[in-house]
């Protein structure tokens, strides 16, 4: 990332009015989100990501992403469109507000274990901080389900997710099949 990116980001991250949200609202608003994301935004379906307890900015500017077409999915792109920016600061407010509950996923040791040597290798807390909670704009990748880790690391990979301004394309390029998969056990079993 040049310095360039990086105070563009900071700029635009700073500007964000994130706080001003009303998270009754959001909850009022977030009936529409249950069927996939889960009650309080904690998903059953491993497609489909836990929302609760992540970052409120990060959720905005995913929201947001989906309204704009510069994150797409057929699923998500449709239920942002008509969002507005109120409510995607609501929704936010609401799911951040949530407690994550632990996710159903049986983790193998042994990937676990290369999963956390990759992460150590290619530094992944230095964005996503110690045990992966991150912070701001940078998702909190603990407790996330094991498929949609490894379909988000997948589709960086394959440039089809590009809404990160190049970090997580430029991570993912060195990683191979196994690297994503030992990644996302590592990933799915933080706690």
């Amino acid at each position: 990332m040049t310095l360039k990116q990086l105070l563009l980001v900071l700029f635009t991250a700073a500007v964000l009015p994130v706080q001003a949200a009303d998270i009754a609202a959001g909850q009022e608003k977030a009936q529409t989100c249950v069927a996939c994301h889960g009650a309080n935004g904690n998903s059953t379906v491993s497609m489909f990501p836990v929302l609760a307890g992540q970052s409120a900015r990060y959720l905005y500017l995913q929201l947001r992403d989906y309204k704009e077409g510069a994150r797409s999915n057929p699923m998500m792109s449709p239920m942002a469109a008509n969002l507005s920016k109120e409510d995607m600061q609501n929704l936010s407010a609401y799911f951040a507000a949530q407690k994550p509950v632990l996710i159903d996923f049986k983790a193998d040791p042994e990937r676990v274990k290369l999963g956390f040597l990759k992460a150590e290798e290619n530094l992944c807390s230095m964005c996503h901080l110690g045990g992966m909670k991150g912070q701001n704009e940078i998702p909190k990748l603990s407790g996330q389900h094991y498929d949609y880790l490894v379909k988000q690391l997948t589709d960086f990979k394959a440039h089809t997710r590009t809404n990160d301004a190049g970090n997580m394309s430029a991570v993912s390029k060195s990683l191979n099949e196994e690297d994503i998969i030992n990644l996302g056990h590592y990933l799915a079993n933080l706690h």
